[in-house]
C-alpha cells in the first residue's frame, strides 16, 4: 500500500493505532522575511498564476519557502525533494519534500533520523493529512526511535498546517498558517527546525544511556 493510498489521517490511525489530538505545540516569533526572497516572492505573485497547479505551487511558493528557512540549517539538515521512502510493502512512496539528518557520506546519501515530511496538495487537506501521517509512521519505523518525533507539514501553498508523531499519538497543531502573513510562517517553520535541533540531541543522549 502505498502513501498515496492513504486519504484520511483516520485510515492511518486504523491501520496502527495512532490516537489524534489537538493543541498549539507551535511558538511563533514574528521573524522578518529577508529582504531578498520577499522581493523573488513579491515578483512571483505579480506575474504568476501561483495556484493553478500543484506544481506552480510547488516551485514558486512552497520551495522557495522551505529553502530559504532551511539555509539557516543546511549544515546540520538535508532537504530533499521527491527522493523515495519506503519502510515495508504497507508503507512505501515519494514524499513531496522530506528533511532528514545530514549524511557524513554526503549530500548523495539519505540519512537517518528523518525529521520533517511535507505534502502539497492542491485544496484537499485531508487526503494530504492522511498521506503525510503514513509517511510519518515510515519515518519513525525507519528511525527505529519513537521517542523522536517526527513532524508533518501539508500545504496547498497559501495555507500551512503543522502535525507531530510521537510514540502512538499523532498532534495536529490546532493553528495553520499563511503565506498572506510571510514573518509568522517563517517564525512556525524556524520553530520547527529548532524543535528537531533539540529534540537530536536529547534523542542522542537518551540512546547513549542504554
Amino acid at each position: 500500500m502505498a502513501f498515496s493510498d492513504y486519504k484520511h489521517i483516520s485510515q492511518v490511525q486504523q491501520d496502527f493505532q495512532i490516537t489524534y489530538f489537538e493543541e498549539s505545540f507551535i511558538r511563533v516569533s514574528d521573524i522578518e522575511t529577508p529582504a531578498a526572497f520577499l522581493a523573488e516572492f513579491t515578483f512571483n505573485k505579480d506575474y504568476f498564476d501561483l495556484y493553478t497547479s500543484e506544481a506552480s505551487r510547488s516551485e514558486l511558493i512552497i520551495l522557495p519557502v522551505l529553502r530559504e528557512v532551511y539555509k539557516t540549517y543546511a549544515s546540520q539538515y538535508a532537504l530533499w525533494i521527491q527522493k523515495t521512502l519506503t519502510y515495508d510493502q504497507k508503507l512505501s512512496g515519494t514524499p513531496d519534500y522530506l528533511i532528514a539528518t545530514r549524511s557524513i557520506l554526503g549530500k548523495t546519501v539519505l540519512e537517518k533520523p528523518l525529521l520533517i515530511a511535507v505534502e502539497a496538495k492542491k485544496n484537499d487537506f485531508e487526503q494530504g493529512w492522511g498521506q503525510c501521517a503514513a509517511e510519518l509512521v515510515a519515518a519513525q519505523k525507519l528511525n527505529d526511535n519513537s521517542n523522536l518525533p517526527v513532524y508533518g507539514i501539508v500545504t496547498d501553498g497559501r495555507f500551512w498546517e503543522f502535525g507531530k508523531l510521537v510514540k502512538n499519538q499523532f498532534i495536529q497543531n490546532s493553528e495553520a498558517y499563511s503565506v498572506d502573513q510571510l514573518n509568522l510562517l517563517f517564525g512556525a517553520l524556524h520553530f520547527l527546525f529548532q524543535c528537531i535541533s533539540k529534540e537530536r540531541v536529547n534523542s542522542i543522549v537518551f540512546q547513549n544511556s542504554k
